[in-house]
């Protein structure tokens, strides 16, 4: 059995919760705008059958937007509990986006949901519309904010070191907000939820297909979930591909890792199909690779080069060592109990954190060996096997989907859609999106280790100093707990699928709906 401290249990409970809480977010994003086309269509047609099928598909994203508020709210407390000094650190910079989410977006969101679900004979058909794309709205604000958060970690810009504080404080709450990462994982993070709300319409509705149930239904939906998946698909490639960038300008360790490129190659840089990589002997065997195109989704040239892990380790170990006289600037500008950092101090404070990386190896790091430098600028390197297999896997998954799409799009456009082995193609893919969906996160926050705030603070020093066994005692039951809401959320997703939509082809075409569940 492993064994695991403080930060490894904090690390673990939080990405467990993070991912239980994820299993809800992508459909909740992806159903609330396929709900605001789908009443637009029936407002616009005035036919009873896309009215019926917005509240079929609503009663679905009600149950799941229900689990995704149980399961996030105890998210944003575990950075007090278990994460005290990052909370400190740096809440006055991460605080004001996750704040402004809980009172524009999700209060938005929670607000009209109601009138969404009760409102159907008591508002007007434009005042009922208006209410479903301000759902929608607040679910993609409520991501907005929560991805400007997560984003600052991972490419802090618009803050600055208070030595008098010892915090980061915010200088440009523009910058936070208009951060280029949180601008491109933004984009891509919705993108990758309209697909899993497309597929979940898709995969149902080729369950009604395949078992002869709810003919008219399944097609319309089917349709709109088509033409809104392949648009959204194609997104999330091209989308990718501006992470990518971004990642190449800020975070090249990451990029280098996710490549298995241990050596700087000559620009541009290839692009690695398959390969296995091996740590110990730094390289990377039976590579198959695409020239060139690694250099110009990092860089956007073809004469920049994608640096190395091994030039990359090089150049953090000059940062730990810049860092260090950064330290011992810092313990003089607190003896002057000054706010303000000299000119000639900016540099080295800048890579403070670098030098923060030695506490792991020893407490007093101003008195740190060669060694030790040479370790800290080593643990930089996130594990490039996990990485590497995780991003390919996230990729492959994304090319499939364009592919499911662009076939139910033809298929939908020539009124071919009772093929069986499309709808069984499209049936069996329903969990994909959500599997591509957390390799997507698992890539993001694995690959920045070990910082917590990339290049300023490292994930150890973040958590808070509490028994492991409180840790342990809080992780088995958020496990169990989560697992019992997915559970329920499962058996009520079943449950209403099964019952299938009050309306059936009989009923669109003027005669009575048969019972629920007696089709």
């Amino acid at each position: 059995m492993p064994s695991f401290d403080v930060v490894d249990l904090s690390r673990l409970q939080f990405a467990l919760t993070a991912l239980y809480h994820f299993l809800f977010v992508p459909l909740t994003l992806g159903l609330s705008l396929l709900l605001a086309v789908m009443e637009s269509v029936y407002v616009m047609t005035g036919r009873t059958i896309w009215k019926e099928l917005t509240k079929f598909w609503g009663t679905l994203f009600g149950i799941n937007f229900a689990m995704g508020v149980a399961t996030g709210i105890t998210m944003e407390f575990q950075f007090g509990t278990n994460w005290a000094y990052y909370a400190h650190y740096v809440g006055d910079i991460f605080g004001a986006p996750l704040a402004i989410e809980g009172l524009m977006a999700f209060f938005l969101e929670a607000s009209f949901i109601g009138l969404f679900f009760f409102g159907w004979n008591r508002l007007s058909k434009i005042g009922h519309l208006v209410v479903t794309w301000l759902v929608a709205i607040g679910s993609n604000l409520s991501a907005l904010w929560i991805l400007i958060a997560n984003a600052w970690m991972q490419h802090p810009v618009g803050a600055t070191f208070n030595p008098a504080t010892m915090r980061m404080e915010v200088s440009s709450f523009y910058e936070v907000l208009f951060n280029p990462v949180a601008q491109a994982k933004f984009v891509h993070t919705v993108s990758a939820g309209y697909v899993t709300g497309a597929m979940f319409v898709l995969s149902i509705g080729a369950f009604y297909l395949l078992r002869g149930r709810h003919a008219e239904i399944a097609r319309r939906s089917i349709t709109v979930a088509a033409s809104f998946g392949l648009a959204s698909a194609l997104s999330v490639v091209v989308l990718g591909d501006e992470s990518g960038y971004t990642a190449g300008l800020n975070q090249q360790m990451k990029i280098a890792a996710i490549e298995a490129m241990w050596e700087t190659e000559p620009p541009p840089a290839s692009f690695t199909i398959i390969g296995f990589p091996n740590r110990e002997t730094e390289t990377t065997r039976y590579k198959i690779a695409v020239p060139w195109a690694l250099g110009l989704i990092a860089t956007r040239s073809l004469d920049e080069p994608v640096e190395g892990i091994k030039q990359l380790v090089k150049a953090a170990e000059q940062r730990v060592r810049n860092g260090l006289i950064g330290y011992k600037n810092l313990a003089q500008l607190r003896a002057r109990h000054s706010a303000t950092i000299p000119p000639d101090m900016e540099s080295p404070i800048r890579d403070l954190g670098y030098a923060l990386l030695l506490k792991r190896f020893r407490p007093d790091i101003e008195n740190a060996t060669d060694d030790q430098v040479h370790e800290a600028a080593l643990s930089t390197v996130p594990d490039v096997a996990a990485l590497f297999w995780t991003f390919r896997f996230m990729v492959g998954f994304g090319f499939y989907f364009v592919v499911l799409f662009a076939i139910a799009f033809y298929l939908a456009s020539v009124r071919q859609l009772e093929r069986n082995w499309f709808l069984q193609m499209a049936l069996w893919s329903l969990p994909l999106p959500w599997i591509a969906a957390e390799l997507g996160w698992i890539v993001a926050e694995y690959g920045r280790q070990p910082w917590i705030i990339d290049g300023v603070l490292p994930t150890f020093l973040g958590a808070s100093s509490e028994p492991a066994g409180n840790i342990w005692f809080s992780l088995i039951g958020f496990v169990l707990f989560y697992s019992t809401l997915a559970v329920v959320d499962v058996y009520l997703m079943v449950k209403y699928v099964r019952l299938g939509p009050r309306v059936t082809a009989a009923f669109a075409r003027g005669r009575p709906a048969p019972a629920a569940g007696r089709h």
